[in-house]
């Protein structure tokens, strides 16, 4: 029987209402797997290859009959906007049955999440932290809404897997099965995903081989591809010839245009409007990330859709999911992505249409961009992606998910409280020593009370000051903001820093502004449209980059190739780049230290963290260390005798401890929550997430390390 005869006649006659010929591959594998089998599934395929229908078109089949009077699926998204955006998706293909379709985030009116939980049926669309705050607000409620749930549905579940934020799903996934009659099944949505075998731990930890992978191995889209290197430094009249050309590219198609900052989306949305002007297009193009106002970015996201004109939008990874805004012509990456996976993400959202090829233009402004680009590109055509790994030692969250069960059930002894944490999916890998140091600890500091008599725990005074705080219900890390206001209106935010002043000029939501005024008490700044040319206040970042980029980098500058989807510029300076290598012989099989008079730079090419630990061990033998790069490039004050440092480091027997004393405070692991771990913990949970001894001492043991006097 055929994936079409397997759906329910309501689906079979949504199908041909949509005038659908035949399922794409994804369905057609997916589609029996559900129906047929009690697994739990992940859908692995390219952006637009129908995952979301590949999921719910069984499982609407399944539960129409129920859905009407008792919830059945979960949809967990990482985004609010996300959750709109498939809202209307999903509601179509529920169009001939009577499953109603919920939303539930911090958007929602009361109203409507009332109704819900009057009423507790059909598919709930969700992110962690709504789940999180049922837990906390709804205690009594919490088993009513779950005791019917069938399927959980996660879409991007690339983007937890790893994270913080994974982990806290994970836990609250856990939590949800306590309340649902049958263990629901999971099934994961993603496009970029490697490391099967740990999500399909991820997911069910006691029996991952009842996890099924459906994969769609490649693309039948052609991917056209091209990198031009502009250098720009500071000089503001090439910069001038970049986004001139960006223009020309963008003039006749719809594009978004992805860079690594909010500071950078902002620069180049004025530069590409100004010339949209001049040549009397008015706004054609519109920025979008996490500081622009919700009610601007939706704006953006309908303004985009809707256009029939070539408008297009600029952003950081805000727009690398899937939020639907139309179909793109083209994808520009500004500089290069800090992994393979998210420039791969960002490259799928073109080529949405029917037999168009997939475009990505690359512009590169520094050397280092340029190789980095380039190494990031070549990794994509080879296919590899960064394999999931996982989140180590989750005693930060372990400390939040504590307080949020001692609300959820009201006072839990220290018996049961351990046996949730041994027995939840994602937390049971502490330690129960780890567990109770961690508990004592929060009776210690009043984050959890003991309740004489009946032995139980409740939450704390301190921890009620953490658990009533606006921002409890997430566990990743956000910065102190300020609201930016034109008059009462709300353009967007600004980082709280010591360097932001009045009279200063910001560029948000793609236009200039000077601060008026700054309230720190009320965390609002007053601006107003800027009339004079002082220059505007940017935000940069950086990422941490896998050990598979840094060697690719370095097969790329010592070698020979001559790429060809590049401009004249990247060749030349990438010959430039090669030649001190060529001059010395350096081959990609060893690593040069370069010895100048007043300093050392030895440029390791590898992974963030193995540099990082490097670079602490070097600092336990006495080696100054200036700086570290971000691509590894560690500049050494003096000279030292690194060849026997290293070798010195390849024989010591090593523990992570010894180099916490040569850790500085800005460099020490920090989370949401590690903040309130006893510093026993705090050293373990930096060691888990930025020492890797074994790896850095594999490293060391693999390439041949070469000094250069350039003196």
């Amino acid at each position: 029987m055929g994936s079409f005869e397997l759906l329910s006649k309501n689906i079979q006659r949504k199908i041909w209402d949509m005038k659908w010929d035949r399922f794409t591959p994804i369905q057609d594998q997916t589609i029996p797997v559900i129906l047929n089998s009690e697994k739990d599934v992940v859908v692995s395929s390219g952006t637009a290859s129908g995952k979301t229908e590949a999921a719910f078109l069984p499982i609407i089949s399944m539960i129409e009959k129920e859905a009407t009077t008792s919830l059945k699926v979960l949809y967990v998204s990482p985004l609010k906007a996300l959750i709109n955006n498939q809202f209307e998706r999903i509601e179509r293909l529920c169009e001939y049955t009577d499953i109603p379709i919920h939303r539930w985030h911090g958007d929602i009116n009361q109203s409507q999440k009332k109704k819900f939980v009057n009423n507790p049926s059909g598919i709930l669309q969700i992110t962690p932290e709504s789940i999180e705050s049922l837990f906390i607000n709804r205690t009594e409620q919490v088993k009513r809404i779950f005791e019917g749930l069938e399927f959980i549905v996660i879409d991007e579940i690339h983007s937890f897997i790893g994270q913080d934020r994974g982990v806290h799903l994970r836990s609250l996934l856990s939590r949800v099965e306590q309340y649902t009659k049958k263990t629901p099944r999971i099934i994961g949505l993603s496009a970029t995903i490697d490391n099967f075998e740990l999500v399909k731990r991820w997911i069910d930890f006691k029996h991952p081989e009842n996890v099924e992978i459906i994969e769609a191995i490649g693309s039948d889209k052609q991917l056209l591809y091209h990198i031009m290197h502009i250098p720009t430094g500071e000089d503001r009249k090439i910069k001038v010839e970049l986004f001139e050309d960006m223009r020309e590219l963008t003039r006749h198609q719809k594009a978004i245009i992805f860079c690594n900052s909010r500071g950078s989306v902002e620069e180049t949305t004025v530069f590409l409007n100004r010339f949209a002007e001049r040549e009397k297009m008015g706004e054609t193009y519109f920025a979008h990330h996490s500081s622009i106002d919700k009610k601007e970015r939706e704006y953006v996201e309908k303004t985009i859709m809707e256009s029939k004109l070539p408008k297009s939008v600029v952003a950081t990874s805000s727009l690398e999911l899937g939020i639907d805004i139309g179909d793109v012509d083209v994808v520009i990456q500004l500089d290069n992505t800090y992994t393979v996976s998210s420039l791969k993400q960002r490259l799928g959202r073109s080529g949405r249409k029917t037999d168009a090829s997939q475009m990505l233009q690359l512009y590169t402004t520094k050397e280092d961009s340029l190789l980095q680009s380039l190494a990031v590109m070549e990794l994509v055509l080879e296919k590899w992606i960064e394999p999931a790994s996982d989140y180590p030692f989750p005693i930060d969250i372990a400390f939040h998910q504590i307080i949020s069960i001692c609300q959820e059930t009201n006072g839990i002894t220290y018996g049961d409280l351990l046996e949730r944490i041994e027995t939840n999916h994602i937390l049971h890998t502490l330690n129960t020593l780890d567990v109770q140091v961690l508990i004592n600890h929060m009776v210690e500091k009043d984050h959890l009370e003991i309740i004489q008599g009946k032995n139980e725990l409740i939450v704390g005074i301190e921890g009620e000051r953490i658990l009533r705080g606006k921002e409890f219900y997430t566990v990743f890390m956000t910065p102190e903001e300020y609201d930016v206001l034109e008059g009462i209106r709300k353009i967007g935010n600004l980082d709280k820093s010591p360097f932001v002043n009045i009279g200063d000029n910001l560029i948000l939501a793609g236009k200039l502004w000077t601060i008026k005024d700054i309230d720190t008490d009320k965390n609002k700044v007053y601006v107003s449209k800027a009339v004079n040319g002082k220059p505007p206040l940017y935000l940069g970042s950086g990422g941490k980059i896998h050990k598979k980029i840094g060697e690719k980098m370095m097969e790329i500058v010592c070698g020979d190739r001559e790429f060809t989807y590049t401009n004249e510029e990247a060749a030349h300076t990438l010959r430039d780049m090669r030649k001190k290598y060529q001059q010395f012989g350096v081959h990609s099989n060893q690593r040069p230290i370069w010895e100048m008079k007043n300093e050392t730079i030895f440029e390791t090419f590898t992974g963030t963290t193995i540099t990082r630990t490097l670079c602490w061990m070097l600092s336990s033998f006495g080696v100054d260390i200036d700086s570290v790069d971000g691509i590894g490039r560690i500049t050494i004050e003096g000279s030292k005798d690194l060849l026997q440092v290293l070798q010195q480091i390849q024989l010591k027997e090593w523990k992570p401890e010894d180099l916490l004393p040569y850790t500085k405070e800005g460099e020490y692991y920090a989370s949401k929550y590690s903040v309130f771990l006893p510093k026993e913990l705090q050293d373990r949970i930096h060691i888990a997430h930025e020492i890797d001894i074994s790896a850095t001492l594999d490293y060391l043991n693999s390439f041949k390390f070469n000094v250069i006097k350039l003196i």
